[in-house]
């Protein structure tokens, strides 16, 4: 009996394969949390065989750990840029209060992941520097107008009225963020 090998399929080039599944692990997060997450779920995502997912990681928490970077190199930019044009203290705080509002660009998927990482590196010392990177990140642009303990102190403000409105079921109040960041800065109305 003769054995004929039988014709293996061509392999697909994919040089975005890889970038293509921290995305949609991003996404996959979002909607399920980091509870939710699964390899299958991300392979799904990315439209990729389940097997590209431990070929290009070591397990799923290097898969989320890339992601979680991956999120805040996307969100540093946008948080930087909504800070562009701000002279003064005043144009500060109306800044923050925008920021908390939803006016900097970031939608509720975006803290929902936000949120997520942060849940996740109470846990997980490695996810852990992804946070500790990226709030030192922010309190540096916060830093151009604050000194360095109040920016941290109006880091915590904008992380916690952010969670407030996301969880909220009352309507944005801006003028009632606006007076919170006012007393917090010393800077009236």
């Amino acid at each position: 009996m003769t054995v004929v090998p039988t014709a293996r399929s061509p392999r697909r080039y994919d040089p975005d394969r890889k970038s293509r599944i921290v995305d949609a692990a991003i996404e996959v997060i979002a909607d399920h949390g980091v509870a939710g997450t699964t390899s299958r779920r991300i392979a799904a995502a990315a439209d990729v065989p389940l097997g590209s997912i431990t070929y290009h990681f070591d397990n799923l928490e290097d898969l989320l750990e890339q992601a979680f970077r991956r999120h805040a190199e996307l969100m540093s930019p946008r948080y930087e840029a909504h800070f562009e044009g701000v002279t003064d203290l005043a144009g500060f705080a109306d800044a923050v209060t925008d920021l908390i509002n939803g006016d900097a660009g970031g939608d509720p998927r975006d803290w929902a992941v936000s949120y997520e990482l942060y849940l996740a590196a109470l846990r997980n010392p490695t996810l852990r520097s992804v946070t500790d990177a990226w709030m030192r990140r922010s309190r540096t642009v916060l830093e151009r107008f604050i000194d360095p303990v109040t920016a941290r102190g109006i880091d915590a403000v904008i992380e916690g009225l952010v969670m407030h409105l996301i969880l909220s079921t009352a309507t944005d109040d801006r003028a009632e963020t606006r007076t919170i960041v006012g007393r917090f800065l010393g800077v009236p109305q």
